[in-house]
């Protein structure tokens, strides 16, 4: 048992500012899940603006907390695909573990005398979540290479990959929740850990549609070039 803790945004670090992460922001009120943490944060959103991190509001439920920003430059391009990229292998890891808790529970419960797994309703909805969760691990193998390797659609792959996490975090979970029954919304369960900390990874630094819309501004007309191509 652990609580959240934004390994990713410290494995995406810039390399020349004083800062222990970094963290991609967006939208007029910027938050992050870092409250109660004595680190030194940089900012950068799409565009490739980087600020420091000057002060934080009060802390609200996921460890979220608005942010005070001193903006720095507008150096940080080279910085927001592999800050993008990283939090969805967090999300990706959470994903894995909820399908895993998922099948052995279905494994385990047993109505009418059989296990739950043995229903083809059960299964049906299993291979749903598995194709969700297997098709985001490979666009985040994709988009990880793409970050690493400087690659000129580096952005529009993680943004691509974060489109991909949110909408396969919705099915997964759903599923999952659905097969767990009103034990998965207990506190007592993994599962309602996972799901319920999963929400800021979902949210910020924004959700569904605002992730669209910043995809289809950076690939405009010209399209992915990536898997999407």
């Amino acid at each position: 048992w652990a609580v959240p803790y934004p390994l990713a945004e410290r494995l995406a670090a810039p390399t020349d500012l004083d800062a222990d992460g970094v963290i991609v922001v967006g939208g007029e009120r910027p938050a992050a899940a870092v409250a109660g943490l004595d680190l030194r944060w940089a900012t950068v959103d799409v565009a490739g603006n980087r600020a420091m991190v000057s002060g934080h509001g009060e802390i609200q439920p996921g460890f979220v907390t608005e942010l005070e920003l001193s903006s720095v430059d507008d150096a940080g391009s080279g910085d927001v695909a592999l800050a993008l990229t990283l939090p969805c292998w967090t999300l990706l890891g959470m994903l894995d573990r909820a399908i895993e808790l998922t099948v052995a529970h279905v494994t385990l419960r047993k109505q009418f005398g059989q296990p739950l797994a043995s229903f083809q309703g059960v299964q049906f909805q299993l291979t749903d979540a598995e194709v969700e969760r297997s098709g985001l691990d490979i666009l985040a193998k994709h988009a990880l290479w793409s970050a690493t390797g400087n690659r000129p659609d580096a952005i529009a792959d993680a943004l691509a990959l974060r489109l991909a996490a949110i909408e396969a975090a919705d099915v997964v979970f759903r599923v999952c929740h659905q097969l767990h029954g009103a034990v998965g919304f207990c506190d007592e369960t993994t599962l309602s850990w996972l799901s319920r900390h999963s929400q800021p990874l979902r949210r910020l630094p924004f959700g569904l549609s605002a992730t669209r819309e910043e995809l289809a501004d950076v690939a405009g007309r010209r399209g992915l070039a990536g898997l999407f191509a």
